[in-house]
């Protein structure tokens, strides 16, 4: 059938104005469930961009209990006609998105929710889930074979929970590069102190119960959180350089000979001249009595010891509060990134402390280890899930940087150390990212540097100095 020519060119302004219309609006699509991480495929999830956690948190000592209140608010990375968020095994009651009920399902640790409305490309829109129950701490061989996560204590319980068990209590995107500001509001009997990021608004009471309120502006990866409880000494003031610095220590251990507020002001200030300002509010520490736990935990602001640590350890964990906590890793396989940097921190604390130089803290670290250790067989830019915390990621990540710094000379080096966390700070990076970096700074191809002392099995050869 011929057409004339005005209702030719008729059809051809409709059927543009159809595809205009189409590709304008494209028809909504669940989002994913997990961002794709190849050590933990569900954790985070696709589809938005979380800008801000409200969580309102009320705890019971006596049963254990948790119930909870998070209003989530994000920003939907394209038409969403259902979206999921982490949760592992507490109950979710109610779901609101934008004020509304929603719909939602439970799969193992996925709740996937169907608003009443498809939610549109780039717009910000609220989900509010209300939950409870008694939460449980992961174990296995991730962290060293200990418990982490939500833990209970003889007064409170200890919260850290890297790297995957922040959605044991809270419903979150829970992967490190999905970074949001938190609100966090915790209610505890009085008497009891709570303790989390940021710095705290305020308390007031409510009942028999005390509420804290902490707030964190700066971007966090949800590992970071904690909403430790128990009964603390707090010491509060600013450092030297003017930071201000928050310790909570639990009474009932002994303090030894670590000064935890001393040294966390003193190293606060060192590195913010090493690796450039302070990137958040407030530092600090928490140090509860956790024997349970044995490990400390770079959480933002203020780490959490699970004892009066060394300080070496706190040295370490404050060297995260800039690699780790500001500068995030893209991928769990990027760990290095983190802990490598955070053991090569009391190395160069040794060296501006005079206690002898990195070189010497490297080629013990190395001499220490024969070639047919096993330490040698770990893959440290790819370390595997069950042993991404192994000591070969630590101890060879660190050698990796002393090597990249005899390499390239602490001109290069340590501007490197700084243009990192200034150009990837409050997001996330990875090692490709890092090597890029490197080599534009030094000017030199450094592929052949990091392929040997990050993903080739065995003991390297030491490079001529």
């Amino acid at each position: 059938m011929a057409l004339s020519r005005s209702a030719r060119l008729g059809a051809l302004a409709t059927a543009a104005l159809s595809f205009c219309l189409i590709a304008a609006a494209p028809a909504p699509h669940p989002g994913a469930d997990g961002i794709g991480d190849p050590y933990f495929p569900q954790l985070g999830n696709g589809g938005f961009d979380v800008r801000h956690y409200g969580l309102d948190v009320a705890y019971d000592p006596g049963t254990d209990r948790l119930d909870g209140r998070t209003t989530i608010t994000a920003r939907a990375t394209w038409n969403l006609s259902s979206f999921d968020l982490d949760l592992q095994k507490l109950t979710v009651t109610r779901i609101e998105v934008n004020g509304r009920r929603a719909r939602f399902t439970r799969a193992g640790d996925e709740i996937r929710i169907t608003p009443r409305e498809a939610l549109r490309e780039n717009k910000t829109f609220t989900v509010t889930v209300t939950y409870g129950g008694v939460p449980e701490p992961l174990t296995g061989p991730i962290v060293f074979g200990s418990d982490y996560g939500w833990m209970k204590t003889a007064d409170g319980v200890f919260v850290a929970c890297e790297p995957n068990a922040a959605s044991t209590w809270f419903p979150s995107s829970d992967h490190p590069s999905d970074k949001a500001a938190f609100d966090i509001r915790i209610t505890a009997p009085k008497g009891l102190t709570s303790v989390s990021n940021g710095r705290l608004v305020g308390t007031y009471g409510k009942g028999g119960q005390r509420v804290a309120h902490w707030r964190s502006t700066k971007p966090m990866a949800t590992y970071l959180a904690t909403a430790t409880i128990g009964k603390f000494d707090v010491r509060t003031g600013k450092t030297p350089a003017g930071t201000p610095i928050y310790v909570a220590v639990d009474p009932t251990l002994p303090a030894g000979d670590v000064d935890v507020y001393g040294i966390t002001a003193e190293v606060t200030d060192h590195w913010s001249e090493v690796f450039g300002p302070y990137p958040f509010e407030e530092t600090g520490a928490i140090v509860d009595d956790m024997p349970q736990a044995g490990f400390s935990l770079e959480t933002q602001t203020k780490p959490i010891y699970s004892a009066v640590r060394s300080e070496g350890t706190i040295v370490h964990e404050l060297t995260h509060q800039w690699f780790g906590d500001a500068v995030s890793p893209s991928r769990w396989k990027d760990i290095w990134l983190n802990e490598g940097f955070a053991t090569y921190g009391p190395w160069l604390w040794g060296e501006h402390k005079g206690r002898g130089s990195a070189h010497d803290a490297f080629r013990a670290a190395y001499d220490s280890r024969p070639a047919d250790s096993a330490f040698w067989q770990t893959v440290v830019g790819d370390p595997q899930r069950d042993t991404m915390f192994a000591s070969a990621v630590y101890q060879r990540g660190a050698m990796t940087l002393q090597v990249l710094r005899e390499r390239i000379g602490d001109k290069d080096f340590f501007r490197l150390l700084r243009t990192w966390v200034k150009e990837h700070r409050y997001g996330d990076a990875s090692t490709a990212d890092f090597v890029r970096l490197a080599e534009r700074i030094s000017g030199e191809q450094l592929d052949g540097l990091f392929r040997t002392w990050l993903f080739t099995k065995g003991k390297p050869a030491l490079p001529a100095r």
